[in-house]
């Protein structure tokens, strides 16, 4: 019987069994004895492993948002996987935020893995939710989380891509900050890798700009954001990975987005054994929303207009005058 102590503490015990009786030398109990606390700090790195990847897991699940907000005229989908053969949980995130009469869509990336990446993933998080809902426009979100995150210190750099999108008109405005480039599929079925100039990560330089480029989202529209685990491939340049991806949203076709999300995100896995974390955030306007009919009832010229806009009232008679006209 080998007790395992490690660091003053025992974490288990080593049992040794033979098929008769015997007795153990000095040597051998010295080499017993090396062999007992060999096991035990691997033992015991072992459970700190388990216990950190246990608690960042953790983190990550409670800081992702667990529900999209659901908008008339727009509908969106986001998903989440960790990394495989032990690699610890990432800092990647999604978020969709209604902030007034637009839709903000993010997607961002922090450095690195493990608690310390999913803890300041949790603050930024946070922190573009904060300046988002305080009405400041897309440069002043970026600006503003890349300076909170240079005074938090944490040692650690972050990409990310926001925009805001009017689910009406279809108009939206993005900045992107070091991270990959969208991609958008029209409604004809054409897709491109949107040309967004942006700034230099989050957390390098407090003076860094973020320009803000608007573009129109047209009805029927899809737009993909992303985290490189989605693109990167090991020995190949991003460039070819984000055109793999271009290609394969134009293939799929204008499919749900639960489907479209499973597809892209299965030829991810299948393209590399040692897949990094991925993210992924879609969004596709509809052809027509509610909204968009009440404007244009509120523009109608007379009752007649009017009246091919309302749901017929069930409980009026046939022939009946309409007490709305």
């Amino acid at each position: 019987f080998l007790p395992l102590i490690a660091s003053g503490r025992a974490v288990g015990s080593c049992i040794l069994g033979f098929d008769r009786p015997r007795g153990f030398s000095p040597e051998e109990r010295t080499v017993l004895t090396a062999l007992a606390g060999l096991i035990a700090q691997a033992l015991k790195r072992a459970q700190r492993y388990d216990s950190e990847s246990a608690l960042a897991r953790g983190l990550q699940n409670a800081l992702l948002p667990h529900r999209l907000p659901e908008v008339d005229g727009v509908d969106t989908l986001g998903r989440y996987l960790s990394g495989t053969q032990g690699m610890d949980v990432g800092g990647d995130w999604y978020d969709v935020i209604e902030t007034g009469h637009e839709l903000a869509l993010i997607i961002g990336d922090v450095q690195g893995h493990g608690v310390s990446a999913a803890a300041t993933m949790g603050q930024l998080r946070s922190a573009v939710r904060a300046f988002a809902l305080s009405s400041h426009d897309p440069q002043e979100v970026m600006s503003g989380t890349n300076r909170l995150l240079i005074d938090l210190d944490p040692g650690q750099f972050a990409s990310c891509c926001y925009i805001a999108l009017d689910p009406v008109t279809g108009v939206a405005r993005a900045v992107r900050a070091g991270h990959p480039q969208p991609v958008l599929r029209r409604p004809d079925g054409r897709t491109e890798v949107l040309d967004l100039p942006g700034g230099i990560v989050l957390g390098i330089d407090e003076q860094a700009s973020y320009p803000v480029t608007e573009m129109r989202l047209e009805p029927g529209a899809m737009l993909a954001l992303f985290t490189d685990g989605l693109i990167e491939r090991p020995g190949t340049d991003i460039d070819e990975g984000i055109e793999r991806l271009r290609a394969t949203v134009e293939r799929i076709g204008a499919v749900p987005l639960a489907e479209t999300a499973d597809q892209v995100i299965g030829e991810a896995r299948a393209a590399t054994d040692r897949p990094d974390d991925i993210a992924i955030l879609l969004a596709a306007r509809w052809a027509e929303t509610q909204k968009v009919r009440r404007l244009r009832e509120d523009q109608a010229p007379g009752p007649d207009l009017w009246r091919t806009f309302r749901r017929p009232d069930p409980g009026r008679a046939a022939g009946a005058p309409d007490p709305a006209s």
